[in-house]
């Protein structure tokens, strides 16, 4: 795997990890807007999307580096996490609490797996 290759792929997996989270983060916005819902009764569906995009983010970055997909997609989720990190901590002034920590490895996990799975789907 030539270096060159592999930190592309993982900003490939990065930017699509941030163009769904700001994508939808804006349609959730609106939607709590404009009708009575509150942000507790959809966090179901904010969970499972932020999963969902960090899986996207995996396969992409693993489809794109063509090997060893799994570190691909994991070093897209460190990168979100740690930039997810930086932003409440330096912005807010706040460290990330233990559920935190908890979403963050699930997202590693799952975006090592989708990085597994984008390797088997990139084209040689």
């Amino acid at each position: 795997m030539a270096n060159r290759g592999f930190m592309p792929a993982v900003l490939f997996g990065l930017s699509t990890v941030l163009i769904i989270a700001l994508s939808f983060s804006l349609v959730i916005s609106l939607f709590l807007s404009f009708t009575s819902f509150t942000e507790r009764s959809v966090e179901w569906l904010i969970t499972s999307v932020a999963f969902l995009a960090m899986f996207l983010g995996g396969a992409i970055s693993g489809a794109k580096s063509h090997r060893r997909g799994w570190l691909a997609g994991a070093a897209t989720a460190f990168v979100f996490s740690l930039l997810t990190f930086l932003v409440q901590y330096l912005g807010y002034d706040s460290s990330f609490t233990k559920e935190q920590y908890l979403y963050h490895g699930g997202y590693l996990l799952v975006a090592a797996f989708g990085g597994m799975i984008g390797v088997n789907l990139s084209r040689d």
